[in-house]
């Protein structure tokens, strides 16, 4: 309700501050408020409206002045003093304005194929042949690029939170272009190791968080539906990718076709200038500011602070840790098995056809995963419904060695499938919905990085265990064992608390 004092009923006079009177409502069953009785002791707010309202000059060259009753800003920690005007205003487009960043961010993630092992594969072949490098010494380049390339997710994260997500992910597609291109004309061992490196460093590290990063800064809420639908049309874009890619390849050779990629992505860069919006007020995502004082407001009228933490404090709480350690053991395990899927499942007995059938299993059960756990996943339930997908994991890989049949296989394939959805769509919302916004480019940033790193070395332990012991059961007994204790930590790690509210804004 807006209320004005008698001095300002006048049809000429037009505050600079319009007073708002907020009234709790009860909470629907859809989490929505609806009106009710007002709470006694209700406090007001003050939305500052700079710059586009400007008072007018009454006789004498004084604005009038009117005595407010409303609470000082302090009341309200979490709220920025200064909202902005074009959300305030009702405006129905930059509301749901979000949603586009849902699909803009995984346009930018499924751009970030030529960096990843499976867009890689699509040219491993005919690169090694036309440029005659051994196999083990293309390898050593890969592990050493992404390894490397993982340095690029810190300093992406620093730029995340001064520059801006719009600002970031153009310049970011701009250079993974061009690094896709100068990989196209590589000549030998030591262009390729520079143009991989670039590669992997932009596409798999950098480009990849800020693609987070799109999304985490307009949700508060639904992050996790926006998460599990960003999943759904990421895998969508990675398929028809893949497609491509894996067609163009054979017809006009992987220079041809990975000149072709980047100048997809060179098509890209105005698109993302054009479409990817920074959020109006990073702390207060456009989609919460019309109910965050409803929803935010107890029955005491009394708002309870947001939760803002710096890089620093979300190392330090057990939560960071437990996530990031459960998620890139996710991350180790998917990358080992699904490159040596086909000799993984030939030690147990079965043919090429199995292993086609696994990968497909896969890709389609997680995408209902992704749905699942996008719509049920909050700030409450987030780490439980990691233990879950952990111990669904645990429990496949351990059980995989004593395999013995088609059915059991398929077992396998819904189980991890599964579990991949879910600890997927945690990865992309956790950091947003444990940590706030307030520095969620380096959270994010710290987050890749140890996913990064697991993904790389994952392979590399698998194909080590079988040199050295002739089998991958070993390492299936551990990891599932490991992701079995980690699974336990999740359950039993509340989500992190700190006693620092959020500063107030200045006016």
């Amino acid at each position: 309700m807006i209320t004005r004092s008698p001095a300002q009923r006048d049809k000429n006079y037009q505050p600079d501050t319009i007073s708002c009177q907020v009234t709790p409502g009860v909470a629907s069953p859809r989490g929505k408020p609806r009106r009710g009785r007002p709470l006694p002791h209700v406090p007001c707010f003050t939305f500052r409206v700079s710059s586009l309202i400007r008072p007018p000059h009454h006789a004498g060259g004084h604005r009038a002045e009117t005595p407010s009753p409303l609470l000082p800003a302090t009341h309200w920690p979490h709220l920025p003093q200064q909202i902005d005007t074009s959300v305030t205003s009702g405006s129905r487009f930059l509301r749901y304005y979000g949603w586009v960043q849902v699909l803009a961010a995984s346009v930018a993630m499924s751009a970030t194929l030529p960096g990843r092992t499976h867009g890689l594969s699509l040219i491993t072949e005919p690169l090694l042949a036309d440029l005659d490098i051994a196999r083990t010494t293309f390898a050593n380049l890969n592990v050493w690029c992404s390894l490397l390339g993982a340095a690029f997710c810190l300093p992406i994260g620093v730029l995340l939170d001064r520059v801006g997500v719009r600002k970031v992910s153009t310049v970011l597609l701009a250079a993974l272009a061009a690094s896709v291109y100068a990989m196209s004309r590589s000549q030998g061992v030591a262009s390729l190791f520079v143009t991989l490196l670039l590669v992997r460093g932009l596409g798999q590290s950098a480009l990849s968080i800020a693609a987070m990063a799109m999304i985490g800064t307009w949700f508060g809420r639904r992050t996790g539906a926006a998460m599990g639908l960003f999943s759904v049309l990421l895998t969508i874009g990675f398929i028809a990718g893949i497609l491509s890619l894996g067609a163009a390849v054979p017809t006009s050779g992987w220079r041809a076709a990975w000149s072709g990629l980047a100048l997809l992505l060179a098509v890209l860069v105005p698109v993302c200038w054009l479409v990817v919006r920074d959020c109006p007020k990073p702390t207060v995502p456009v989609e919460d500011v019309a109910t965050a004082i409803s929803v935010e407001t107890s029955t005491n009228g009394t708002a309870s602070p947001q939760t803002e933490f710096t890089l620093g404090e979300a190392l330090r709480t057990p939560a960071f840790w437990v996530f990031v350690l459960g998620t890139s053991l996710f991350n180790l395990v998917w990358s080992a098995v699904t490159l040596f899927n086909e000799s993984i499942l030939g030690a147990q007995g079965f043919d090429q056809a199995a292993a086609l059938g696994l990968l497909s299993t896969l890709t389609g059960l997680g995408l209902l995963a992704n749905l699942v756990t996008g719509a049920i996943v909050t700030r409450e339930r987030i780490g439980r419904i990691l233990a879950v997908g952990l111990g669904l994991l645990a429990a496949a890989l351990l059980a995989f060695p004593s395999i013995s049949s088609p059915s059991q296989v398929h077992a396998y394939a819904l189980v991890v499938g599964i579990s991949g959805g879910m600890i997927t769509v945690i990865f992309f919302a956790a950091w947003s919905q444990l940590f706030g916004r307030r520095e969620l480019g380096r959270i994010q940033g710290a987050a890749q990085l140890m996913t990064v790193l697991a993904s790389a070395t994952g392979p590399v332990l698998m194909a080590e265990c079988e040199a050295r012991t002739g089998s991958y059961h070993p390492m299936f007994h551990l990891l599932g064992t490991t992701l079995a204790l980690l699974a336990l930590a999740a359950w039993l790690t509340p989500a992190p608390q700190t006693s620092r509210e959020t500063p107030a804004r200045a006016n």
